[in-house]
């Protein structure tokens, strides 16, 4: 932001005291180096030019698999035999003569679309920073014999300009040559494949003429064959010429007519812009921008209290078995577990006071019927009536299966009664094994 608000016209010529005219409001709009990097990046991408690999580049082959089992890995590889190429692996970016990994399509989304008021608010940041001069100068421009930025020349040294040599000579004059040849001293050849691509030398950025006259003017014609300078109508600013490369600060040398009509243009605070449907220039958050010089001014610190020294903070640990509140961020179940704990406690209290209140007493227990008993009786009482085998006369067999317990069968008593030892044979059963 520019702090100047008058802005002398540069004029050589002039005997009389020089004119000042007022600085416009749009170079006084808040520098948003943010905005000005998102712009100019996405506005760099919509001149670039397709390009892709041929389709077919890397597979104009009838390269098959081996398969398995042959100790080789399963890449194609090309048919046939008696040369080098046979058998050689085929169609993967990693083969000799294969493609390429990811083939580039023309049909990748080469442009962006940007906002308007963004496009907008990058040009006027752009503008602002080229009227501070520590902005210009830290882009590399040669400034340090120029009157003042901005930098306003009179529209009379415009006019007269029919060749180029008069026009080196009035950028003399305004002792703004030295930038130009700061540009023309830097030509070097381009690092890189660039070089055989048609863009072969390079060099450094020179100062911008910003004009209001057609392309045919005289103007036009004398400027534009001196090295590093650019011209540029006033009503076609682009951030691409005005912040090259997203840095801001270029080096503007205006004419007296543009630097008026950028009012017009852009607008005020106050006044939308004639040129741009509802547009004003965008207002600062803060008047002065240098919050460090703010803070570290004698008004400012003379009014805040000392800093208080910080202690250490070193937080105690607790017991979770002794803390509760430690216990619960552990377990958080152990507040139900405490809270049926606590009712469980007063239950027994209240028992406790009714059996004093009561003599003292407990009341009996009673007695649960045992399962062996009951099942015996039942068993009893169902085989009253049925007639028992006198083999069966001793003792009932039970057998126990599958947790219940049921009545052995005859032909199971039978086994179970047989005698253990085997029977006796006679001697006609008896044959001697050697005779």
């Amino acid at each position: 932001m520019s702090i100047r608000q008058l802005v002398t016209v540069q004029d050589p010529s002039a005997l009389t005291e020089r004119q000042t005219i007022p600085l416009p409001a749009v170079l006084n709009a808040p520098i948003r180096i943010d905005i000005v990097h998102l712009v100019h990046k996405s506005m760099a991408k919509n001149h670039r030019q397709p390009y892709a690999v041929s389709p077919d580049a890397g597979m104009q082959s009838s390269a098959k698999s081996w398969g398995t089992g042959r100790a080789v890995s399963r890449i194609p590889r090309v048919p046939g035999g008696g040369t080098h190429r046979a058998g050689q692996g085929a169609f993967g970016n990693m083969c000799r003569g294969g493609r390429m990994f990811a083939p580039t399509k023309v049909y990748r989304r080469w442009h962006r679309k940007i906002a308007k008021g963004q496009r907008r608010y990058a040009v006027c940041s752009a503008l602002a920073a080229t009227a501070v001069p520590a902005l210009v100068m830290s882009r590399g421009h040669r400034i340090n014999q120029i009157a003042e930025i901005p930098f306003v020349v009179a529209n009379s040294q415009f006019k007269v300009l029919k060749k180029t040599k008069q026009a080196v000579e009035l950028l003399k004059k305004l002792n703004a040559y030295e930038d130009v040849e700061k540009s023309i001293n830097s030509k070097h050849i381009r690092p890189g494949k660039g070089k055989a691509r048609g863009r072969r030398y390079i060099r450094a950025k020179g100062p911008l003429i910003i004009h209001t006259k057609s392309l045919n003017n005289t103007l036009v014609k004398s400027f534009r064959n001196i090295p590093g300078i650019e011209l540029c109508h006033v009503n076609k600013l682009n951030l691409l010429t005005l912040a090259p490369g997203g840095h801001l600060g270029r080096f503007i040398i205006w004419s007296e007519s543009a630097f008026k009509s950028l009012n017009a243009i852009f607008g005020t605070l106050t006044k939308n812009s004639v040129v741009k449907h509802g547009f004003r220039i965008p207002r600062p958050v803060m008047t002065n921008a240098d919050v460090n010089r703010i803070i570290n001014s004698d008004e400012v610190q003379s009014v805040l209290r000392r800093k208080k020294p910080r202690k250490p903070f070193n937080p105690m640990k607790r017991n979770p078995l002794k803390n509760f509140g430690a216990l619960v961020k552990l377990n958080p179940y152990a507040v139900t577990q405490r809270r049926n704990a606590i009712r469980l406690n007063e239950v027994n209290i209240a028992k406790k006071a009714k059996l004093r209140a009561e003599g003292g007493k407990k009341p009996p227990k009673k007695e649960k019927p045992k399962k062996r008993v009951a099942a015996k009786k039942k068993a009893a009482e169902k085989g009253k009536g049925k007639k028992v085998a006198p083999k069966d006369k001793g003792a009932i067999k039970t057998i126990k299966k599958s947790g219940r317990t049921r009545r052995a069968s005859r032909r199971w008593l039978a086994v179970l009664n047989a005698p253990a030892i085997a029977p006796q044979r006679g001697a006609a059963e008896v044959t001697l094994k050697y005779q």
